[in-house]
Parts: structure tokens; C-alpha cells; sequence
């Protein structure tokens, strides 16, 4: 599938993207603003999601944050407001563009990028939709409990203002440090498209207040799609479970089976996709 490569500007910097139109004759179609999690990319198994939404008839806007991938700014610095920045710069972009309805804009996102997506529509009236995939939003009830030397090495990086690995082993100082969520990430990395991603990221964000997006689910005020893999060890289910449960016009879907990082390829992938779909079709098209 055809696609282009584009730019935006977010805060002074400039992002990458990639706009995948969507198929069909429509003079003005709906379009989903889709991002990964933390330091992945777009050319981390996100652009065959985005294939196939444009395929169905909603265009894709597939984009790096600032400071990951193909974008630029100060390599590595994560924040999550500094990322929710670009999720703002990236819907505005989207809706200004060519043969985009601006009125039917969904918000996308895997893993932390799930918990960005829903964070981005809370705050964005005009969204009519979003998808969160595997999401992390709630880092007090999913992520991973590590060893208290390991808690106390990633809370001294943060202090000092370094970096710790993206990924890492169960005994190392690593933001995804659950069981398998470093074979399971570098495969993504390995199936992906001449990825740019990079084992590192800015720790400071450790110290400033909790990651939480779920606290916007019981007032969301657009349809919003949960896909949850009732195995996920990265970003443990129930927390996701109860968002979507709170939300008014929550979807649920969860998969038996599956782990954090299975939604990307095989059987899993085939299910997941379904269902955003025809949600993304029922609510935008």
C-alpha cells in the first residue's frame, strides 16, 4: 500500500510521519492519529495496524514522537506531557490535512501509547473515538513490581537526571523489566521495518507524578475501544479491565492467552485488528 512520508512540528521539533489514505472514493474520510508507547516507533510493527485500517477506508496518520525514530529533538528524552504534546500537534496536522474529515478523528495507540491515546481524547472534544491496545495507563496497579535494589538503582537514575534501558531482565534497572518483555519487544523490534528504536530513555520522568491516564475513563466522552491480552505480564490486565468498565461508552475486548507483545504478528495480530476495525468502521464510517 502507498503511502507518504510527511513532518509536523511539535513544540519547535519536527515530527515524522507517515499517512496511509484511505482507500475508496470518499472526497473526505475519517482518520485514525496512531503512535507507539514509550521509545517504540513507527517502524515497530505498527504500520501493518495502520495497512489495514486504510484499507477499510480510514486513512492512518502513523507518527514518532520527538526525540524516538525518525523525528527529531533531543534524542531519548521521554516525558509523558512532552509525548501527549505531540498526540495535540499530531491530531491539529491530521485534521488539516487534504481529503480528511476533521470531525472524525480517532486516537490510537499501543501500550503507553495506549494510555496516550486516551489521555489525547479526554482532553479533545472533537475526537470521535479511540483504541487502546495492550494499554498501560496505570502505572500504581500494571506495571511490574521489581526488586527493591532494582527500584532504588531506577530511582537514582532518575535523580541524577540519566538514562535507563527501555528494556531490560527482571533483575536489571529497566523501565519494561517484567518477565519476557525484553525477548518479547526486541522480536517486535526484529519483525519491524528497518526500525531507528534504541534501548534508552530518560529516567527524570520516574520522580514527577504517576503515569495515570485511567483516571480519565469514568468521563470519556467518546467510544473507546480496550484490547486486552489476559496473559499481559508488561502491563497487567484488571487495572485496563476496570477502566473500560468505567468508561460510558467503554468497549472491552480481552484475548485469552495473550501476552504484552503478541498483538504484533500471528493469530493474535489477526484477531486484535478485527475488532478495532469494525469498531473504528461502527464509530467512524
Amino acid at each position: 500500500m502507498e503511502r507518504e512520508d510527511l513532518t509536523f512540528r511539535s513544540g519547535g521539533d519536527s515530527c515524522a510521519a507517515w499517512l496511509y489514505p484511505a482507500a475508496g472514493e470518499a472526497a473526505a474520510a475519517p482518520v485514525v492519529v496512531m503512535a507507539h508507547g514509550l521509545s517504540g516507533t513507527r517502524r515497530d510493527r505498527l504500520g501493518p495496524f495502520a495497512e489495514r485500517f486504510a484499507a477499510s477506508g480510514i486513512a492512518a496518520l502513523l507518527f514518532d514522537h520527538r526525540g524516538f525514530g525518525d523525528s527529531g529533538g533531543e534524542p531519548d528524552r521521554f516525558h509523558p506531557a512532552r509525548q501527549l504534546e505531540d498526540w495535540r500537534a499530531a491530531t491539529a496536522f491530521a485534521r488539516s490535512l487534504a481529503g480528511v474529515d476533521p470531525d472524525r478523528v480517532a486516537t490510537f495507540g499501543s501500550s503507553m501509547g495506549g494510555g496516550n491515546a486516551l489521555a489525547a481524547a479526554a482532553e479533545d472534544r472533537r475526537i470521535a473515538a479511540a483504541v487502546s491496545q495492550v494499554p498501560f495507563i496505570d502505572v500504581l496497579r500494571q506495571a511490574h513490581r521489581p526488586p527493591p535494589a532494582v527500584v532504588a538503582q531506577m530511582l537514582l537514575a532518575a535523580a541524577l537526571d540519566r538514562h535507563l534501558p527501555a528494556v531490560g531482565q527482571p533483575h536489571e534497572a529497566a523501565l519494561i523489566n517484567a518477565p519476557g518483555g525484553e525477548a518479547g519487544w526486541r522480536r517486535v523490534v526484529e519483525a519491524g521495518e528497518d526500525s531507528r528504536w534504541r534501548n534508552r530513555v530518560s529516567a527524570r520522568w520516574l520522580l514527577g507524578r504517576p503515569y495515570r491516564p485511567a483516571r480519565h475513563a469514568a468521563t470519556l466522552h467518546c467510544p473507546w475501544l480496550v484490547c486486552v491480552g489476559e496473559a499481559d505480564r508488561v502491563a497487567k490486565p484488571g487495572a485496563a479491565i476496570a477502566a473500560a468498565r468505567r468508561a460510558p461508552f467503554g468497549e472491552l475486548r480481552t484475548y485469552p492467552g495473550v501476552d504484552h507483545f503478541d498483538v504484533y504478528d500471528g493469530p493474535q495480530h489477526e484477531a486484535v485488528v478485527a475488532d478495532e476495525i469494525a469498531f473504528l468502521r461502527r464509530h467512524l464510517a
